[in-house]
């Protein structure tokens, strides 16, 4: 059985090998998702949300597999992330921080199975986090994207190449949230190992947009 796996599959989108800004065509996608607020260093509430997602993912995973024959490889942590004042991200300014923690969902899951591993996961682990887990459908297009090695601290000056530089060079402006894709484990990894895909979904700058 060929495993699914969303790394694979999308490579343009989670393998790139550009470390400075270039655009990018992302398709929807459908994830499992959990909001939150604040520094996720300190923020104990946004530990519980990947400790949820993460259950929820897994159970997925093994329903797929058993009731369907249909097994796939779990997808990295996502992240949106967004403020009212876009320039703590490179200030670095986590309490300001607003998020939406994602993991990637194969396109034959559908809403029904989602619910039913969410309420398996919550009865058989516990946690309260996972009554929060639900469904979200990502459409971002034309997105400019860049690989970050090193640790998430050092992205400020990357991101500030985006917002002052990369941006108006190329008549472009944000036209929703920043994401991120985390493909390395800070448990395990150096940080100066650590890999990030950084996404800032754009239009042309004569289109008058708001971010969702």
């Amino acid at each position: 059985m060929t495993r699914y796996d969303v790394k694979r599959d999308l490579k343009q989108c989670y393998a790139p090998r550009n470390t400075d800004w270039a655009l990018v065509d992302v398709p929807a996608q459908r994830f499992i998702a959990v909001d939150g607020h604040g520094d996720p260093n300190t923020s104990a509430d946004y530990t519980r949300a990947v400790e949820a997602l993460y259950a929820v993912a897994y159970t997925i995973k093994f329903t797929s597999k058993n009731a369907l024959g249909r097994d796939f490889v779990v997808g990295p942590l996502e992240g949106l992330w967004w403020s009212d004042r876009p320039e703590v991200f490179i200030t670095r300014a986590k309490d300001a921080w607003h998020w939406r923690m994602l993991i990637s969902q194969p396109d034959w899951i559908t809403d029904d199975l989602i619910d039913e591993a969410r309420q398996a996961a919550l009865a058989k682990k516990g946690l309260p986090t996972i009554a929060r887990v639900r469904r979200e459908t990502l459409t971002e297009g034309t997105s400019a994207q860049v690989l970050h090695v090193g640790p998430y601290d050092d992205e400020g000056p990357v991101l500030a190449r985006l917002h002052h530089e990369y941006l108006a060079a190329n008549d472009l402006r944000m036209s929703g949230h920043h994401h991120e894709i985390y493909l390395g484990d800070p448990r395990r990894a150096e940080p100066a190992e650590l890999r990030t895909i950084l996404r800032q979904p754009v239009r042309t700058g004569s289109m008058i947009v708001s971010a969702p």
